[in-house]
């Protein structure tokens, strides 16, 4: 008799348990300040200059395999003055992605040779053809700090995403968590999305982070991370986006502009646990602001930039009616916390100012791990982040406040309106003579001196307008309305909050 023995080899394996265990070693020490490496030719270039230098796009990283995923790298330079490590997973092991200056095309900008010694990437892009099955897209970008962007098709980059956030919009300065270290998987040929761990540090916090970014009409990023802390932190805020809003129709600009509006996104959307949905306008205010939602259990929550039509925007260069919404799908039970809106003053579109995060009411002692998981979407179609139960604020608008006269003539009275419109399914499919109602309060910084509702044949939904004099403008306003039918609510909660003029 033979005995026939069959010996299984083990399959040789990359998981978020390695770069969560380098984690947790990196918490247990002493946080070691990163040391540039950029001489200063580098370090002292005008934007412009580090412009002219292109990676060479027939080097791309696995370019000649039967992939549909390509790398490219960035060079160091201006701010980008430390590198970060990027290695490439495989099905036999770990290797590390070195830095050539043969990858890189410097253009007019003059550098010696020996200023190109032992420098390093300071991250990448990934290129998929998203649009042509036969042309490579930008897909997603990783450089500097924590910060990724990531667009589907027929979108261009517009807000960030961030690793972690810890002590935004704090007297004490904000800590910029950085990713010093990246694994990227080779996927084979039918594989339809792209595997990146990354090892997080800083001052008082370490992280491991799987990030799934598969690409589609709407790109998503499925997050697994795993936070260890070093030290107590005031603010902590997971699943951080960035973003920028300096004029729109509700906040109109205080210069003439053939634009009528111009931001990344124009509005915090947030899904309760408890089926509340709420739209909060976004400002670009005289002080900085913090406005605060406490929330149990968040389905989601997003930065969005609702209406994507061209003539919203008229700008033919920053096309900012194809920048996608960001939104956090939240997978799992997220506890009680809060979700913050910072609105910082800015004074053009080269600043982002707009920041939103969750942050939890409680944390894990030193050295105890932060479970972390959650869906990003990057998107163009939010009627399906919305869900058809409620209907949502298309647009809200500001207008003076005025009464028609006698012969028809608007008389401005001192007041201030504000045009919402909601539309839906829910309310497409209402006859228009039902009769929808609204609920609204307002702080006592302002009355409320007309609360209509009508219906707006032009989108089937309605159009609520509230008419208010202000009383301290150095003082903001808080408002609040939503639609009803009867006990029913037909709408998302408009949430807005009028900033102080001085």
């Amino acid at each position: 008799m033979t005995t026939l023995i069959l010996f299984a080899a083990q399959a040789w394996g990359f998981s978020l348990d390695d770069v969560s265990n380098k984690a947790k070693k990196l918490a247990e020490q002493n946080f070691v300040v990163p040391k540039s490496n950029l001489p200063a030719i580098f370090r002292d270039m005008k934007f412009a200059d580090y412009q002219q230098i292109r990676f060479r796009e027939e080097k791309a990283y696995w370019a000649d395999d039967k992939t549909p995923f390509q790398i490219n790298f960035y060079h160091q330079g201006m701010h980008f003055d430390v590198p970060v490590v990027i290695n490439e997973v495989t099905a036999t092991g770990v290797k590390e992605i070195k830095y050539e200056p043969e990858y890189f095309d410097f253009g007019e900008f003059k550098v010696d040779a020996a200023a190109l010694q032992n420098l390093g990437f300071a991250g990448f892009k990934i290129r998929y053809p998203l649009n042509d099955s036969n042309k490579l897209d930008e897909l997603s970008t990783f450089l500097g700090a924590s910060y990724f962007r990531v667009v589907g098709k027929g979108q261009v980059y517009g807000l960030s995403a961030r690793g972690l956030a810890i002590d935004t919009a704090l007297p004490s300065g904000e800590e910029f968590p950085r990713f010093k270290e990246f694994w990227l998987e080779r996927p084979q040929l039918d594989r339809r999305n792209l595997v990146v761990y990354a090892l997080l540090d800083s001052p008082r916090a370490t992280g491991a982070y799987r990030m799934v970014i598969t690409p589609g009409s709407d790109s998503t990023v499925d997050v697994e991370a795993k936070v260890y802390l070093r030290d107590r932190v005031a603010k902590f805020g997971i699943a951080p986006l960035t973003s920028m809003f300096l004029f729109g129709p509700h906040k109109p600009n205080s210069e003439v502009d053939f634009r009528p509006a111009l931001h990344d996104s124009n509005g915090l959307a947030i899904h309760a646990g408890n089926g509340e949905q709420i739209w909060r306008p976004l400002n670009n205010p005289k002080r900085l602001s913090v406005s605060t939602y406490t929330i149990e259990n968040p389905r989601g929550f997003g930065l969005l930039q609702r209406g994507h039509k061209f003539s919203q925007y008229e700008d033919l260069d920053e096309r900012y009616d194809r920048r996608p919404s960001g939104w956090v799908e939240t997978k799992g039970d997220w506890g009680n916390g809060q979700i913050e809106l910072i609105e910082i003053p800015t004074p053009n579109e080269t600043n982002d100012n707009i920041v939103a995060y969750w942050s939890p009411e409680k944390l894990p002692e030193t050295g105890q791990p932060i479970d972390i998981k959650y869906r990003l979407h990057f998107t163009i179609d939010e009627a399906a982040v919305h869900g058809p139960e409620l209907a949502w604020v298309k647009q809200t608008r500001l207008s003076t406040g005025d009464v028609k006269q006698s012969n028809l003539t608007r008389q401005p009275d001192g007041s201030m309106a504000y045009i919402i419109d909601f539309e839906g399914p829910v309310l497409a499919s209402l006859p228009e003579d039902t009769p929808v109602a609204s609920q609204v309060s307002l702080n006592d910084n302002a009355e409320l001196i007309e609360n209509s509702v009508r219906y707006n044949p032009a989108i089937k939904g309605w159009r609520l307008t509230l008419r208010l004099k202000l009383k301290d403008a150095t003082k903001p306003v808080e408002m609040r309305a939503a639609l009803i039918n009867g006990d029913k609510p037909l709408s998302e909660t408009w949430s807005y909050q009028l900033p102080a003029y001085e």
